[in-house]
């Protein structure tokens, strides 16, 4: 499960803070966590609508993928700090990212009642109008004497307050099986599959369908090449190495971009029909609609929801296996959402491979092996797939969108 932690100060020293941070490496293994902070939040003026800032937008845009949220709040006379009141009234008055989101309450005191007062107030904002959480009921956790309850690692000292907290963060998870359930996911609608809107990386003048695409748009906006390095987020490469590493890849990508432009694929040096995922170099920079445009109207409508299903954020990925394969071949496909710095959709990231092998040397390695299912050639299983969408019957609670099994192209934004 995927939780965000909001830390409910605006104090660059914050216990809360460390609380959150002890739980995101205590609980790694039982889910993920990212962390939100409220320092850039402006104080909220329904008169100065913020809505559109890069603090709201980021907020919204965490919350409202993940799985569920926990708010770590401290305790200013009896009560929440300014800055996380302020927060919630910027997440809910336009915008409202904790409609039916399980949401988990901890807090980190000086005292020994820990945040028990801050607590109860949170509760009820979280449950009115225009925020409408679902609160999980009861399991507080109320850290008293903070000063004293971390060591110098960061760690809660007392074990059993660890013993507790971990209790407590369970309950949340089995909470948010329960409480996901009930959500609905926000309706798809149509995908601009022709790219009409360009967006600010969009290069324009020449035809996305233009065969030379990809020589016409480089050179218009001099893009680098070669031996020219490329600074990262977390690495210095040259042009050539980025794409001696991309093509090392043991998996088939592509990337087609928010504006429904398919941009990238690695694997060029193999021949089309070799792929999994058959793309030629002329298929750059066309529009998605010309990419899959030999489909027939209704499968059209299943790279409309797959697109929208990510770009909505009903669902962080989806995944399918393409039907009709020769047995020592599981042809999967995973469309991963990628996004901005603000958190809002970016396009699709699409991996193809071959699970077989993987399976297989798993299997072997382990000494295990598959119970039930269809067995394949290797003497091993996998579950049934459905010849006509393609989605197995373990498909773990995402719906699964058809695939191309004619041309072995899934039905993705590229």
């Amino acid at each position: 499960m995927k939780f965000v932690g909001i830390v409910g100060s605006n104090a660059d020293q914050s216990y809360n803070r460390k609380l959150l941070q002890f739980m995101q490496r205590h609980f790694k293994t039982k889910c993920e966590m990212e962390l939100l902070e409220i320092k850039d939040v402006p104080m909220f003026n329904q008169d100065d609508d913020q809505s559109d800032s890069f603090a709201i937008r980021y907020l919204y845009n965490k919350i409202t993928r993940a799985d569920g949220v926990i708010i770590a709040t401290p305790e200013h006379n009896h009560t929440i700090t300014p800055a996380l009141k302020s927060t919630l009234e910027w997440l809910s008055f336009k915008l409202h990212p904790l409609e039916n989101k399980p949401v988990m309450i901890v807090g980190a005191s000086y005292y020994d009642q820990g945040t028990s007062r801050a607590q109860v107030h949170l509760r009820k904002i979280l449950e009115a109008p225009g925020v409408n959480a679902y609160t999980l009921p009861g399991n507080e956790f109320l850290l008293g004497k903070a000063k004293e309850a971390f060591d110098t690692n960061g760690n809660i000292v007392n074990e059993g307050t660890v013993t507790f907290l971990e209790t407590c963060v369970d309950n949340f998870i089995k909470y948010v099986g329960v409480v996901s359930k009930l959500k609905k996911p926000k309706p798809v609608e149509p995908e601009d599959l022709y790219c009409t809107k360009p967006i600010a990386t969009t290069v324009q003048g020449i035809d996305p369908d233009d065969p030379e695409w990809l020589e016409k748009a480089a050179k218009q906006v001099e893009a680098v090449e070669g031996n020219t390095y490329v600074k990262l987020d977390h690495g210095l490469l040259t042009v050539d190495q980025l794409n001696m590493f991309l093509n090392a890849m043991p998996f088939e990508l592509t990337y087609a971009d928010d504006n429904n432009q398919f941009l990238y694929y690695n694997n060029a040096h193999q021949e089309p029909n070799t792929m999994l995922g058959k793309r030629v170099k002329e298929q750059v920079g066309n529009r998605i609609a010309t990419v899959h445009g030999t489909l027939p109207p209704a499968r059209m409508k299943n790279v409309e929801w797959v697109i929208g299903t990510l770009r909505n954020g009903n669902q962080e990925y989806v995944r399918t296996i393409v039907p009709g394969t020769p047995p020592e071949i599981i042809n999967t496909h995973n469309y991963q959402a990628m996004y901005y710095p603000d958190g809002s959709y970016a396009g699709i990231n699409e991996i193809i491979f071959n699970f077989k092998p993987w399976l297989d040397w798993y299997l072997e390695t382990t000494g295990q092996r598959l119970v039930g299912g269809t067995a394949t050639a290797g003497g091993h299983g996998h579950a049934p797939v459905d010849a006509t969408s393609g989605a197995s019957e373990a498909g773990a609670g995402h719906a699964t969108p058809a695939t191309d099994a004619t041309s072995g192209a899934s039905e993705s934004a590229g």
